[in-house]
């Protein structure tokens, strides 16, 4: 499902989305790691989106069409999903910590389990930045 997720937020056009450029491994990566905080919240959500699925489309959340997925993160976005999984502001809350890791996992450094062959890179026409490390600039 996460798969689906970030593939809506950064759909393929003549670039790889963010399932081909590797941004769901990008996120179990890092909740295995510095973003174990979020385990939780990733638990709670991808369950919500499973159930409203369910319950709206009688589906799985990737298994509903493209406009019908899309329409979901809409409705998520604007923190108008009425079941109570997303009380409290969670449907929007979600969202938000989902696109912000999708974004850094696509446009990050590939170190860090994303953004595959340096998706992002070539697509704005960037060199792979160099780490610098100790290394001093002159001026």
């Amino acid at each position: 499902m996460l798969n689906a997720l970030v593939e809506q937020i950064i759909p393929t056009d003549e670039w790889p989305g963010g399932k081909d450029a590797g941004v769901t491994n990008f996120i179990d990566q890092q909740l295995s790691g510095p973003y174990s905080r979020y385990i939780e919240d990733y638990k709670k959500g991808l369950t919500a989106i499973q159930e409203t699925s369910k319950a709206k489309f009688q589906k799985r959340f990737e298994e509903l069409s493209w406009n019908e997925q899309t329409r979901f993160l809409h409705t998520m976005e604007g923190g108008k999903m009425e079941v109570a999984q997303w009380k409290d502001g969670f449907d929007w809350k979600f969202f938000q910590l989902l696109r912000n890791h999708t974004m850094q996992g696509y446009y990050g450094s590939p170190r860090h389990g994303g953004n595959k062959n340096n998706i992002s890179y070539k697509m704005m026409k960037l060199d792979y930045p160099v780490i610098i490390g100790q290394n001093r600039y002159k001026l």
